[in-house]
């Protein structure tokens, strides 16, 4: 970044800035996803296709990823700006997350020409939805031990399984797929083989899920001889956990390479400080409550360490005593610190927290309900709280399994 100039940075934030705020769309009267797990109707759908499309089609999706894959091919940081003034331009997400984040810098980084070709462009226009085919119902975590299997017949591999939180699966085009296509080997993960799979193809039938919320967006999606051209396959047969796993640091976001956007309407201490801001109780404001105000700041504490954690990662100097730690536990902290933060926002509404989106005494609309609810997928996809601070006590701290 040493060629870029301040001065430019400054230039480029203040043009993302009026563009945002010249383009964020109008409230379309229906609700909106909080986050890309919850987009259960062609409604919601077409308005986040198009607004996705309208903002790379303005060069502010996929700003590093090669010009000749549809990018801009540009620093990172331009991106990093980019994404900063979504964030408090308060725009839609952009809903394509698996694709940008997980599928195409995996696609860029070891897939072959081909592929790029065929993939990376769809991905950011938001022509093309993917969704993710790791968990399986009868497995949990345990994601090695998957089932689902893929025999090799010809030019084809037949899929036959079921896989479980295949998010957007019902509207997507192609799943990244973790498929069994042995048995043999001396460990369970030997077997698995990893796939870019399309899914309009016969025997593929996903099946929406209903949230506690009322609202959709995760699937069950059940293969019955699914048939795919077995050049869908990434590297060779066996290689399938080695691809999976890098695949995941990518969702838990150790890795760069991601095509920016909001993923989740962000809520932080301000908006929470907001909402309770005229609330009172036994006649006094709820915020001149030393106990509540004790907690509040405790949880600002905790906001500003997570920010300057992101910050830190850009300076390796800064992370030398425990190389990726803050990368390997940043999915852990902001997942639990957001579930405790919008907890804390239901409890501070008293009895009125029983209420709910619809009901027209709730508080903020019953945003902090919803938001609170939502969390549970945040705070188990990509590896449940559990699964992460295995993660940080194995790989950081260097505990035994």
């Amino acid at each position: 970044m040493s060629d870029i100039s301040q001065q430019e940075l400054d230039e480029f934030r203040a043009e993302v800035s009026a563009w945002m705020k010249d383009n964020k769309p109008a409230d379309p009267g229906f609700l909106l996803p909080q986050t890309f797990m919850e987009v259960g109707s062609e409604q919601q759908l077409e308005f986040l296709r198009e607004w996705q499309n309208k903002m790379w089609s303005a060069g502010y999706l996929g700003m590093a990823w090669p010009k000749e894959y549809g990018g801009r091919g540009v620093a990172p940081v331009f991106q990093r700006i980019a994404d900063q003034e979504m964030k408090r331009n308060a725009v839609p997400i952009a809903f394509n997350v698996i694709g940008l984040g997980w599928a195409g810098p995996l696609i860029i980084d070891i897939g072959s020409e081909a592929e790029k070709k065929k993939y990376l462009k769809g991905i950011l226009s938001a022509e093309d939805i993917w969704c993710q085919g790791f968990s399986e119902p009868d497995h949990g975590s345990d994601l090695g031990s998957a089932q689902c299997r893929a025999a090799r017949d010809g030019d084809e591999y037949v899929i036959n399984g079921t896989k479980i939180w295949t998010t957007l699966g019902n509207f997507a085009r192609y799943m990244i797929l973790l498929a069994r296509t042995s048995t043999g080997g001396t460990r369970k993960y030997d077997g698995l083989s990893f796939f870019l799979s399309p899914m309009t193809v016969d025997g593929v039938d996903p099946r929406p899920i209903q949230k506690m919320t009322g609202e959709y967006g995760f699937t069950e999606t059940f293969f019955t001889d699914a048939r795919i051209p077995a050049d869908c396959i990434m590297g060779e047969e066996g290689q399938g956990w080695a691809i999976a796993m890098q695949t995941l640091q990518y969702e838990r976001g150790v890795e760069a390479g991601a095509a920016g956007g909001l993923m989740i309407v962000r809520s932080v201490m301000e908006d929470l400080i907001g909402a309770v801001r005229d609330l009172k109780r036994d006649g006094e404001p709820l915020l001149q409550d030393p106990v509540v105000r004790d907690r509040l700041v405790q949880l600002l504490m905790e906001e500003k360490a997570i920010t300057l954690g992101e910050r830190r990662l850009a300076y390796p100097a800064l992370n030398s005593d425990f190389p990726f730690s803050l990368a390997l536990s940043g999915k852990l902290r902001s997942s639990e610190f957001a579930r405790e933060m919008r907890k804390f926002g239901i409890q501070l509404q008293g009895a009125l927290g029983s209420l709910y989106v619809g009901d027209e005494a709730a508080i903020a609309g019953g945003f902090w309900q919803r938001a609170y609810f939502n969390n549970f997928s945040i705070t188990i996809g990509g590896g449940t709280s559990q699964v992460q601070a295995n993660i940080v006590g194995e790989h950081i701290l260097g505990l035994p399994k």
